[in-house]
């Protein structure tokens, strides 16, 4: 395959009175009927029929009227008594003083919802650990006074099966290969670089770290850096400016979306993983042009690999076609799907079987899979080329640290192989049993969950606002840690509880949680699915 330049990349149009679109060369009419007519093929496979195909192996199943009805009432009633609340009680927070003429530091709405909603349920959130977050992790225990305005430690503590923490291959540990080549690291190399990998920062093991990265997913290069909401966040800036365009998923992270917007380029968003969509918003895109007449120096589609929301899987064989059909650029942000997805752990091009270097921009983080920190990008030499020049996250940040960089070394040489043992393997094949074990329980069990059944990430829709406290404290009690998410996380309809499975999970620890699960489902009311269940039983 050729490589092709991402940046510079500027199509002047021609001065025949045609119109010059990110590669297409025709009259607007023309231009028009090219690019929406028929549809393409895959592989031989129409895109209908994958359509239909993929979707078979995802669940997006609506909530009853009455649930949707009694959300809105729900949380609207929140809202009536938080501003009643507001006129009679003086809040329990530091005020602004002397302040006049300064714009305020939160708008009013914002303070509103953090004072008199979103505290309601605070205990549900942020709750202090004091162990390794593996299949088990041990909470501070806590209390509040004042109805979430304080807190206080009660000095003790409660271990709870861990259902929160993003450990899919089950590396974060405090025993093992990977505990003990990160020990050695820091007695060679010290706890930290203090320095920029431009300046003093770079040692061995980050250059061993990216020669070993683009090795595993099978592409030319690869840069790592310190943090993963970095690497999409002060790269994206540094591969787009103004008269770019960019066609971003709805779903995509807030990394994504600071990155866009701080890089100045034009975005436009369709909707979550509608491939259709995205054909028409391109298409309409490259027709009509910049607002200057110009065409646009650059189209680049952003997704995701698993969306952490929504547990739902890119469907990415169809996206590279429609790459291939529009010469636009992809973007594809596998932090979620990195070690989790595929028969070799290499993500969704390693699940479905599509050539990485079709993917101009693979980026990932090694918090999930890998039990460390930190990001990457990896494409092309000339990609990687020019990150190391232009990148704010290489040339200002800290480095990854010794310790951190070996965890993910270690982590990564196991899952492909490289130890000489299968445990890699293993842990792959681990983490995709319990996947579809535990989301095919919860189908019997009766509760609506969303998501593609590979994907790890599994959220159960509660709805209303007051059950995601309801289950979080219930699940507590019962020593079982998982993460809700709500308004403004989710839209008001959707609020959830979002479980994160792991290869360390045991077949005993999930059939404890499903219990305790089809146990509250009924006394809470979460059993709202209406699809047919399975009678049988579910083999694990």
């Amino acid at each position: 395959m050729k490589n092709r330049k991402f940046v510079n990349s500027d199509i002047e149009p021609k001065s025949n009175g045609l119109h010059l679109k990110n590669g297409y060369t025709s009259s607007k009419n023309t231009i028009k009927s090219k690019l929406t007519n028929g549809h393409h093929d895959i592989n031989g496979v129409s895109t209908d029929k994958y359509d239909s195909i993929h979707e078979s192996k995802e669940s997006f199943e609506e909530a009853p009227l009455i649930t949707a009805c009694l959300t809105y009432l729900g949380f609207y009633l929140l809202m009536i008594i938080g501003y009643i609340n507001q006129l009679f009680f003086v809040p329990k927070v530091a005020t602004e003083k002397n302040r006049d003429g300064y714009v305020p530091l939160f708008d009013s709405f914002e303070r509103f919802y953090l004072r008199y909603v979103y505290r309601r349920v605070k205990d549900c959130w942020n709750r202090p650990i004091c162990s390794c977050p593996a299949d088990t992790v041990v909470l501070k225990d806590r209390i509040t006074p004042d109805f979430g305005w304080t807190f206080e430690f009660t000095g003790t503590t409660t271990k709870c099966l861990n259902l929160g923490s993003y450990n899919y291959l089950g590396f974060a540990q405090t025993t093992g290969p990977c505990a003990e080549d990160s020990i050695k690291s820091i007695q060679r190399y010290g706890i930290a670089t203090c320095n920029p990998r431009r300046e003093l920062g770079t040692n061995a093991l980050h250059i061993e770290l990216e020669q070993l990265t683009a090795k595993f997913l099978g592409v030319e290069d690869a840069i790592v850096f310190g943090m993963g909401f970095a690497t999409n966040a002060l790269n994206l800036p540094s591969l787009l400016s103004p008269g770019c365009l960019v066609v971003s998923d709805e779903k995509n992270h807030a990394s994504i979306i600071l990155g866009l917007r701080l890089s100045g380029a034009t975005i436009k968003v369709y909707k979550h993983n509608n491939v259709k969509h995205l054909d028409k918003v391109i298409a309409d895109a490259i027709v009509n042009g910049q607002k200057n007449g110009q065409p646009w120096k650059k189209i680049l589609i952003i997704l995701e690999g698993v969306f952490s929301m929504e547990g739902s899987i890119v469907k990415l064989p169809q996206i590279v076609e429609i790459k291939k059909k529009y010469g636009a650029y992809i973007y594809l942000d596998e932090a979620h799907s990195i070690g989790a997805t595929g028969s070799h752990g290499r993500g969704v091009t390693d699940l479905y079987g599509v050539n990485p270097k079709d993917i101009d921009i693979l980026m990932g983080t090694f918090t999930k899979s890998f039990g460390s920190a930190g990001g990457y990008i990896a494409g092309s030499k000339s990609l990687i080329k020019f990150l190391r020049a232009n990148s704010h996250a290489h040339c200002y940040a800290s480095s990854m640290a010794p310790a951190v960089t070996q965890q993910i070394l270690t982590s990564m040489k196991i899952i492909m192989g490289l130890d000489g043992t299968n445990e890699g393997k293993k842990r792959i094949d681990q983490l995709a049993r319990n996947t579809r074990y535990f989301r095919k329980r919860l189908a019997q069990i009766g509760v609506i969950t969303y998501g593609h059944e590979d994907s790890p990430v599994v959220p159960m829709l509660v709805y209303l606002f007051s059950k995601i406290g309801a289950v979080v404290r219930t699940l507590t009690t019962r020593n079982i840690a998982v993460v809700g998410a709500g308004f403004p996380a989710t839209p008001i309809m959707e609020g959830r509880i979002r479980f994160c499975l792991s290869a360390a999970h045991t077949k005993e620890q999930l059939d404890y949680a499903l219990s305790v699960i089809d146990e509250i489902g009924d006394k809470l009311g979460l059993k709202y699915s209406r699809k047919p269940k399975d009678p049988n039983p579910i083999e694990y």
